[in-house]
């Protein structure tokens, strides 16, 4: 079972909390010697949902959105990124260099293009620029992909 993972990015420590404990819950729910979970690895949702894939017994892949695309990360998140990607067992690539706003989306579509499921934390609001979590549930919707959220109660974003 592949699963997928979208989300926002810069949430709060207490969000990132509640977060986590769900996705933790979320993963649970899958055999974990036959679950892949699929991510960008960026910062917030996308690694936590990689590490706990990971912590469970279960194995990831990385979808790659630009050559430059870890430069544009955090540099604090530098040393997660690069440990996650050796976790990898398969790196997927856009095959574009700057990392844009189209390159994450053309990532997010490779990533729901490989997977069963989709698991979004997401607060339902529209995207704060294209190809955000908004558009990534959008398009796993309109090409028939599964969607899971998760929206903690009491969770907020800035």
């Amino acid at each position: 079972m592949r699963v997928g993972i979208t989300g926002h990015r810069g949430l709060s420590a207490a969000v990132e909390k509640l977060v986590r404990a769900s996705l933790d819950a979320e993963v649970k729910t899958y055999e974990p010697t036959e679950l892949c979970g699929v991510s960008c690895v960026a910062d917030g949702p996308d690694t936590w949902f990689a590490e706990s894939v990971l912590a469970a017994g279960g194995r990831i892949e990385v979808v790659i959105p630009a050559d430059q695309y870890r430069d544009g990360l955090p540099s604090t998140h530098h040393v997660t990124y690069d440990a996650l990607l050796r976790q990898a067992v398969e790196m997927h690539h856009t095959g574009m260099g700057e990392s844009t706003s189209q390159a994450h989306m053309a990532g997010s579509e490779i990533l729901v293009g490989l997977v069963d499921r989709l698991v979004a934390v997401w607060d339902g609001e529209v995207a704060r620029g294209f190809g955000g979590t908004a558009d990534v549930v959008a398009y796993a919707r309109r090409t028939g992909v599964p969607v899971d959220i998760i929206w903690p109660d009491g969770a907020t974003r800035d």
